[in-house]
């Protein structure tokens, strides 16, 4: 898919809808950028409420996870990350959008799980393919509930208490690194992540490991989840929607649908999409404030829409925007990527080397450095910049 196309369905809306607000792309990312606490970090008491204004962190790679919210939350350390996972619990680790792995509010788990419980069926029928039946994956997924009464099980013991009830076809997928039918029973709402007992994870039940828990109707989930995206990411289309939480574009534009109350037409650089019509006067006032950040490798304000060109040109999308769904860390100014960075720790200081595609100037250059200060103090490392 070209990710420099105009919008599908943008066009649709568009037609039938001739009245739509003019925005203009900076307002847009000014707008974004606030939603994101990308332009004026919160304080760290506000973790939590963070993470669910961003629509829940992306996290197959936790030190990532942990940077990106760095970026948003004034004086964060690894430690507050992890408090909040594993002893005060406000923070839950489980798959949701698009399948990968996030952290998300333990007092939201049930919008953000169920909310994608659509995308199930295709996970299922990835292990249907491998020749389990549909059958057999529900009761895996109930002896995976059951077996997790007994508190925190590895993933290794987990699978072999499941096989000894469904049968030992079943075991790899229970084990399996990538989630296999653990993913399944996740998106059911039936386990998320435990506390790590030295490098290997764990497994709970969402019931014994979230204060207050509760589960709430898919349909329910759902129409929160887009009220909670709209919020994040508007302006955007259906497609967007898809893209982002891994939906067919039919099962996006139903969900679409139920909210279409709530939502007014916009029209951004010539390209329509809708927005939350509580939003709009937010987006009319918005205003750039101009800021830095080196955002990490798969940051959520990445990952939100299906065109790419508001925040990269064409020509550096391939140096964002990797192979296999890697994305590179990026130096975000005024909410486009303006250039690409890697760290390194050596004998006890980190050196951060940024790749820019502009033309450096001196406030570029301090926005970078203080930046990768901040970077240096979150690894408790002296950093230093280079340029590539």
């Amino acid at each position: 898919t070209n990710p420099f196309a105009s919008f599908d369905l943008g066009a649709e809306v568009g037609a039938r809808c001739q009245d739509a607000t003019p925005l203009s792309w900076p307002q847009v990312h000014a707008f974004r950028l606030a939603r994101h606490h990308l332009d004026r970090p919160a304080s760290r008491n506000a973790l939590a409420a963070v993470t669910d204004d961003v629509c829940g962190v992306q996290a197959q790679v936790l030190s990532a996870a942990q940077l990106a919210l760095r970026a948003r939350v004034r004086g964060l350390t690894p430690e507050d990350v992890e408090r909040a996972l594993w002893r005060d619990r406000t923070l839950v680790k489980t798959w949701c959008m698009r399948g990968a792995l996030h952290l998300v509010p333990a007092s939201e788990f049930g919008t953000y799980v169920r909310g994608v419980a659509r995308r199930e069926s295709r996970s299922t029928g990835w292990l249907v393919r491998a020749g389990i039946s549909r059958q057999e994956v529900d009761r895996t997924v109930d002896a995976i509930h059951d077996a997790l009464a007994d508190g925190p099980l590895l993933r290794q013991d987990l699978a072999r208490r499941v096989s000894r009830v469904v049968g030992p076809r079943v075991r790899r997928w229970v084990g399996h690194s990538w989630g296999g039918a653990v993913l399944i029973a996740s998106l059911r709402g039936r386990a998320c992540f435990g506390p790590n007992r030295g490098r290997e994870v764990t497994f709970v039940r969402p019931e014994d490991w979230i204060p207050g828990w509760r589960t709430i109707p898919a349909e329910e989930a759902e129409t929160n989840l887009l009220r909670k995206y709209l919020r994040a990411y508007g302006p955007a289309t259906p497609v967007d929607f898809s893209m982002w939480t891994n939906f067919t574009v039919a099962d996006a534009r139903a969900i679409w649908e139920r909210m279409e109350r709530d939502l007014v037409p916009v029209e951004v650089g010539g390209r329509a999409a809708s927005a939350l019509r509580s939003d709009l006067p937010v987006l009319r006032r918005a205003r750039p404030r101009p800021g830095i950040r080196l955002l990490p490798s798969f940051d959520e304000y990445l990952l939100g829409h299906k065109d790419k060109g508001h925040l990269v040109d064409a020509t550096h999308y391939k140096r964002v925007y990797r192979k296999a769904g890697w994305l590179s860390p990026v130096v975000l100014v005024d909410g486009r990527v303006a250039g690409v960075w890697s760290a390194a720790k050596s004998r006890g200081r980190l050196t951060i080397t940024v790749e820019p595609f502009l033309r450096l100037g001196r406030e570029f250059r301090d926005g970078v450095a203080a930046e990768a200060d901040d970077v240096g103090r979150f690894f408790g490392l002296a950093a230093e910049v280079r340029y590539a």
